[in-house]
């Protein structure tokens, strides 16, 4: 079965062709990080108007690229929630129209879950293994049961790690996207000149959950207070002792949640996964007997190919959405246990 995926949940523009929930055909991504680079940040508005000149395209681009006709489809999978509303609402609209006119099945998408079967598309992994989403949005670590069955362990109570990255790069002018400026500083610098401190979350209902809002505060209200005496106060220090820290929050809480549920293997993804520090952890832990697995770089960003990928496996089970699906800003309900 061949699936046309399109993701426009936030600033990428994005269409694919996926077959068999695992043959990529095609991955277009028309990005719009420079115009939206001198506000350091996505403008809703700007997002979804880029997003109704653009989607044609892309999506004419995806199929000339797979080497298809739009009739060789059987299906059209669109992310339809979480995401900027203006920007769900030009991609779930222009699906349920291309799929129409084919009179083939429209599926909507959660955007959190295509971030989870990213990295099932180029390295199948068996279920159930732990999930580690982390984004701008979300920063999320879950029981993975099969695609479209999550249990939520532990999520952050605030801001997301790559919204940590982002707002600590505005701040100090760093450049645009955050976490990837952050990351490339960080490669010069000294993760110890800053000894930032970590959050402490009290609770059995807080085992597995994580915050970045005070390590963001420190980061950008009192970083002398936790500068090294004999460490030079650089960006590319401030960003290696920041990017440690952050990092070292969710390794923290992955660990614990791989020993508690006795679980081997692990797979992260979002744009955050893309974190050479984040990477680097996770790989790690092979030594001890983990299969670890990631998305490549390209399916980390939001992408078409996970939404294709991730639609394959719903049209293989006969589920689809009707007409009468809308777009969602919310994240949807996942069990948390």
């Amino acid at each position: 079965m061949i699936v046309l995926g399109i993701e426009t949940s936030c600033d990428e523009c994005s269409a694919a062709v996926v077959k068999d929930g695992h043959e990529i055909m095609s991955n277009v991504i028309a990005t719009q990080i420079e115009l939206h680079k001198p506000y350091q940040g996505v403008v809703p508005e700007l997002a979804s108007r880029l997003h109704t000149e653009w989607i044609q395209q892309v999506v004419e681009a995806a199929l000339r690229q797979a080497g298809i006709n739009k009739e060789d489809l059987d299906a059209v999978a669109v992310t339809s929630r979480p995401g900027l509303l203006g920007s769900l609402l030009v991609g779930v609209s222009f699906a349920k129209c291309y799929a129409t006119a084919l009179g083939i099945p429209f599926i909507g998408i959660d955007h959190i879950r295509a971030h989870l079967y990213a990295s099932q598309i180029e390295t199948p992994l068996e279920y159930p293994y732990l999930g580690v989403l982390v984004s701008g949005g979300h920063t999320v670590i879950c029981r993975v049961e099969g695609y479209d069955k999550v249990e939520v362990l532990g999520t952050t109570i605030d801001d997301a790690i790559g919204e940590a990255f982002d707002k600590v790069a505005k701040f100090y002018d760093l450049g645009f996207p955050g976490g990837v400026v952050i990351d490339r500083l960080s490669q010069n610098g000294d993760p110890t000149a800053f000894l930032f401190p970590g959050p402490s979350l009290e609770g059995d209902e807080h085992r597995y959950d994580m915050s970045y809002s005070g390590l963001k505060t420190a980061v950008i209200n009192q970083k002398e207070r936790f500068r090294r005496p004999d460490a030079e106060d650089t960006p590319e220090n401030l960003a290696a002792s920041f990017q440690r820290q952050a990092v070292g929050i969710l390794m923290k809480r992955v660990k614990l949640a791989l020993k508690d549920t006795g679980l081997m293997r692990v797979s992260a993804g979002g744009g955050v996964a893309a974190n050479s520090l984040l990477r680097s952890e996770l790989k790690a832990l092979e030594k001890q007997g983990y299969t670890v697995t990631f998305p490549s770089l390209k399916l980390c960003t939001d992408n078409g190919a996970m939404v294709a990928g991730l639609g394959c496996k719903y049209l293989e089970d006969g589920i689809t959405s009707d007409q009468y699906l809308s777009a969602s800003a919310r994240v949807t309900a996942f069990k948390k246990s």
